[in-house]
């Protein structure tokens, strides 16, 4: 007999424990990193119980491990409570028992939502729009690299071997011979994504070697997060059974091309339902324009979470098939901000600068947090870069530690995102520059060792 709970559960949910017992219930949070924090319960135990907690640490803990200083004093670690969200119910297929798993939404003890956690900040942002009559729609795409078991951090990382015992190659966009090569690997993704109700529009390899692109379609932004937070789950444990990493960092292995999450957005009216970016005879409206501007003026302030370690800002060179830029222009790749060919219907703006090692949530509401201040603002983007957007002026900052004062310095951010996650964000992220910054790399020791 199923558990009364799931009958709020999604189809796909109800239909993988059809005619099983169900063992255990996965109780998740996202982290500031995007990881997946909580605990794991008994079904039975989850069925009954009707609080859970976890304490506000987590969102202060650094993707080391270590713990930030808390921005607004001392560290006590109270508890906050966690409400199931049982429209996230989702299959663990990987799991040897049944497993489901369950994003929680997290609120203090008198239930205010926790303005840090990642989940509730994008849908702060979605309530800015929601005020206005709004209601944004995003697809985005992800890249990831499956690369041979790397358990020595002291070593490259290197392509995987496929089917044929060579390693993958690189510069093969789009060949689905490529693609073939991984292909066990490629049919967990699809398998473990039907268990888990999820609808992939497409996969293709990109041009690094062993480099994925799995495109979902468009819709809701935090149906979409929670998707992609699942996804990453997902894909990592299908490498993993085929002797394989999935990876999702930014730039893995050198000479290579990065890794990106492009986003796609588009606002629809509440009452007309109407594409805003489009008007009745299916022209560019005045919106369509302010959003663009809204991204070119806000985005240097919003990279520390589109771009969030160290090694982010490696994927920002020419030449890498990654936008140095904040030009825009109607088909053109090389610009940071792409209007895609499209009727008038799907008109859209897709943000090229997204790394695929942001937080879903966070990349997300930055993302859409530029475009809204730049619906409120109302002012008009630059000209349309027609041509090479790669030869235009470097825009973006250099380092993690120049993007974090970008972010800390901007009132709107504040003001939009809210200061306590702004504060808490920064303590996290300075924290890890601040460890990054005392190791010593092989780079320095090869050419600074003796010739210094």
């Amino acid at each position: 007999m199923k558990p009364e709970w799931l009958q709020d559960a999604p189809e796909a949910a109800r239909d993988y424990v059809e005619g099983r017992r169900l063992d255990e219930v996965e109780c998740i949070v996202a982290d500031i990193a995007g990881v997946a924090r909580g605990k794991a319960m008994p079904a039975s135990k989850f069925a009954k119980q009707e609080r859970f907690y976890l304490p506000n640490s987590i969102f202060l803990q650094t993707i080391t491990g270590e713990w930030a200083d808390n921005p607004s004093g001392a560290f006590t670690e109270p508890d906050m409570i966690l409400t199931p969200d049982f429209s996230t119910t989702a299959a663990a297929p990987w799991t040897a028992d049944v497993t489901l798993m369950v994003i929680h939404d997290v609120s203090d003890p008198q239930g205010n939502p926790i303005p840090v956690a990642p989940r509730n900040l994008l849908k702060r942002v979605m309530k800015l729009y929601e005020d206005k009559g709004w209601r944004p729609i995003v697809a985005p795409e992800m890249e990831f690299f499956l690369v041979a078991r790397n358990v020595d951090p002291n070593q490259p990382i290197i392509p995987p071997m496929g089917r044929t015992g060579r390693r993958a190659a690189a510069k093969q966009a789009y060949s689905m011979s490529a693609v073939d090569e991984y292909g066990k690997v490629i049919d967990d993704i699809y398998d473990f994504a039907e268990a888990q109700g999820f609808e992939i529009d497409g996969i293709l390899q990109e041009g690094g070697a062993g480099q994925v692109e799995i495109n979902l379609n468009h819709g809701d932004p935090v149906h979409l997060a929670d998707q992609i937070f699942y996804f990453k789950r997902l894909i990592r444990e299908a490498a993993l059974r085929h002797d394989c990493f999935a990876t999702f960092m930014a730039k893995p292995i050198e000479d290579e091309p990065g890794s990106a999450m492009h986003i796609h957005h588009s606002i629809v009216d509440l009452k007309t339902g109407r594409n805003i970016f489009s008007d009745d005879q299916g022209r560019e409206t005045p919106q369509f324009l302010h959003f663009i501007a809204g991204m070119q003026n806000h985005l240097p302030a919003a990279i520390a979470l589109l771009a969030p370690y160290v090694n982010s800002y490696r994927r920002y060179v020419p030449d890498f098939a990654a936008p140095i830029n904040l030009e825009w222009g109607r088909d053109n790749r090389t610009t940071g901000l792409r209007v895609p060919v499209s009727g008038p219907e799907s008109r859209r703006v897709e943000n090229r600068l997204a790394g695929m090692d942001c937080n879903p949530y966070l990349g997300l509401a930055a993302s859409l947090a530029c475009g809204y201040l730049g619906l409120i603002e109302q002012q008009n983007p630059r000209a349309e870069c027609i041509g090479d957007a790669y030869m235009a002026d470097d825009e973006l900052p250099y380092n993690l530690g120049d993007a974090l004062d970008l972010m800390d310095e901007s009132a709107p951010m504040r003001e939009v995102l809210g200061s306590e996650f702004v504060d808490v964000y920064q303590s996290v992220k300075r924290n890890e520059y601040k460890e990054f910054l005392q190791v010593i790399s092989p780079w320095e020791r090869e050419h600074l060792l003796l010739n210094v």
